[in-house]
């Protein structure tokens, strides 16, 4: 199948909301500890946050959704204008379709035209990076859309489901380092829904990444993308380490200096603190985003954003916290196992 008609079929399927996991995220089962005497003035909460030494309105990463097809320019460039004004970071979707087919370079770099100062990162697949990439094809992906940094992104899963897909993953972390030693922006590794353990948070740390995404299950199953988009049946659509599962790992690396996101079923402004609480920086979201997008336009993004911030600021002051920075895991309790 055409690069650009797999992309298409993947935004398709997941603005349709049909190849979400039926397992959780964990984040149901984490409740933030009800403070009676917060002795905070809800109008005097920041919302702001900082990832790699730099501030943004709200810790939410737009991620890496869309490019390489006839409308991502369409929806990049919405979602580019969102950001700049709204001071939050975006990833665009993976550039090896740029490399690929040079024509579609203009998908992804309109998101610089319309976002001239936001913070922007690059997109390539881990498999993309077995062998090294040279000098020259690192530029493009950078240059391309004024990159303030690069997301690796590894998907063996999804990559194992497709038909089209990579199956040799040897030399994948070696080429990670390889980037990570040429690039002149961080270099961010995120999975796309299945997770990352600790164990190999840290051979990603040893590499030279500066941040890392979770990117846990309980969100969108690229397992199930890809069982829907050849209507076969897999019993891999459940396949994953839940996301709370994985953000408690990574309190074992905390020791080490890296930025921390979450992401994988943040459905809510409730769920970006108790990620903040459970230890990520940040957090980031492709599905609920792109859905405001696709069903009502930039109108809708604004909706989303000014209802996550709103819940945000409540839920802040209920745990009697004046910013996420100050929300650890004491204003957690978990419903199921111990922390």
């Amino acid at each position: 199948m055409d690069i650009s008609r797999r992309k298409k079929d993947h935004v398709d399927l997941t603005v349709a909301g049909l190849a979400g996991y039926r397992k959780s995220s964990g984040l149901e089962s984490v409740e933030l500890l009800h403070n009676a005497l917060p002795e905070v003035n809800l109008n005097e909460i920041s919302l702001e946050a900082t990832l790699l030494g730099r501030a943004f309105s709200y810790p939410l990463l737009i991620s890496s959704m869309t490019g390489g097809y006839d409308r991502a320019s369409e929806y990049n460039a919405v979602l580019a204008s969102f950001c700049e004004d709204n001071n939050l970071p975006m990833g665009v979707g993976s550039q090896r379709a740029m490399l690929e087919q040079p024509a579609l370079v203009d998908s992804f770099s309109i998101v610089r035209k319309h976002a001239p100062t936001a913070f922007i990162a690059g997109n390539i697949g881990g498999a993309q990076l077995i062998g090294g990439l040279s000098r020259n094809q690192v530029d493009i992906l950078t240059r391309s859309i004024g990159a303030d940094a690069i997301i690796v992104h590894l998907n063996p899963l999804q990559e194992l489901l497709q038909p089209e897909g990579d199956v040799n993953f040897r030399g994948v972390l070696e080429g990670i380092a390889s980037l990570a030693a040429m690039s002149d922006v961080p270099v961010i590794v995120k999975e796309t829904g299945a997770g990352i353990s600790a164990a190999v948070a840290g051979r990603l740390l040893d590499a030279g990444v500066s941040v890392i995404d979770v990117a846990g299950a309980g969100g969108t199953s690229w397992g199930r993308v890809e069982s829907l988009r050849t209507e076969t049946e897999s019993v891999f659509d459940e396949w994953g380490i839940p996301t709370v599962d994985c953000l408690l790992q990574m309190r074992s690396l905390r020791s080490r200096s890296f930025g921390l996101i979450a992401s994988g079923g943040i459905r809510s402004g409730l769920d970006i603190v108790k990620s903040c609480a459970l230890g990520a920086d940040f957090s980031a979201s492709a599905q609920p985003v792109m859905k405001a997008l696709a069903e009502n336009g930039r109108d809708g993004l604004e909706r989303l954003l000014a209802r996550w911030q709103a819940d945000s600021r409540i839920a802040l002051c209920l745990i009697g916290c004046t910013s996420f920075g100050e929300a650890g895991i004491r204003h957690i309790r978990r419903t199921t196992d111990t922390i």
